[in-house]
């Protein structure tokens, strides 16, 4: 992608992340249909699927021979990222939407053949952009977002990660995960994934770590926080498939292999 086409198309979907984003405050006390999807925690809501349909609209309008991979099923099926793929999660933290209308962002990345270009995750209650073009620097709002501390060690940080680690799962001991937590200096859990990267890239929190995430949960926060030093992988390693779920690695570079090393010793 061409540095002029880049800036156009950031420049772009940055007014319609914010138009979406103004969309859902107007609209934030309004009676909402739910249902569920996989189980019953699963949740979409009637906004959810009115803002992925509104970047769907805005998107094959302007770019029709661009790509969406979409929560919600208003994109394309796609078996491979070649081209330009825009991959929306209109609403990510659905529950925490719900539940408390707030703690609940946009997320969008825009890759291009498989690579990362641009990356937004909207706190759209607080009215905060964290985004970013790739090797241009990851920001907040107009804040340039500073390089991570290179001095970090695992043992004073401090992790995003849900109570779901700590529940028989498929992938490592129950027994490694306790240690785990108790090893690091604490832990946290916000409730999207893509606020959880944003907060990764801020340095507010040191890593991230979910059993089971989509693209769409992980694509635009990916982009932004690895402008400043996160790397991002499944849980061997490897680069994430960003056409199917994955477990996820997300943190600074420096305590990255470290993080699978604790988890390799008590995988299943």
């Amino acid at each position: 992608m061409n540095h002029d086409m880049l800036e156009e198309i950031y420049t772009t979907a940055k007014k319609w992340v914010e138009e979406a984003g103004e969309n859902i405050r107007s609209k934030i006390n309004n009676p909402l249909t739910i249902d569920t999807k996989s189980n019953p925690n699963d949740l979409v809501t009637t906004m959810d699927k009115e803002t992925e349909s509104f970047f769907v609209s805005k998107i094959k309008g302007t770019y029709p021979n661009h790509f969406i991979i979409g929560e919600e099923g208003y994109g394309d099926e796609l078996t491979n990222l070649d081209g330009t793929v825009w991959i929306i999660d209109p609403i990510d933290g659905t529950m925490n939407f719900v539940h408390q209308k707030r703690n609940f962002a946009i997320s969008i990345g825009i890759f291009h053949d498989g690579v990362g270009e641009i990356g937004f995750v909207y706190d759209v209650m607080n009215d905060i952009l964290y985004h970013a073009k790739r090797n241009q620097g990851a920001y907040k709002n107009d804040t340039k977002l500073e390089p991570l501390n290179k001095e970090v060690v695992l043992e004073e940080s401090i992790f995003g990660m849900n109570h779901f680690w700590l529940c028989d799962n498929s992938i490592v001991d129950i027994e490694t995960m306790q240690k785990f937590v108790k090893h690091v200096r604490g832990t946290r859990t916000y409730g999207s994934a893509a606020l959880d990267l944003a907060y990764l890239a801020e340095g507010i929190t040191n890593g991230y770590l979910s059993l089971s995430l989509a693209p769409w949960d992980v694509a635009g926060g990916m982009v932004i926080a690895g402008e400043v030093g996160v790397v991002t992988t499944d849980v061997d390693g490897n680069a994430l498939d960003l056409l199917n779920k994955s477990t996820v690695i997300s943190s600074n570079q420096v305590i990255h292999n470290q993080i699978i090393q604790f988890i390799k010793e008590g995988r299943k």
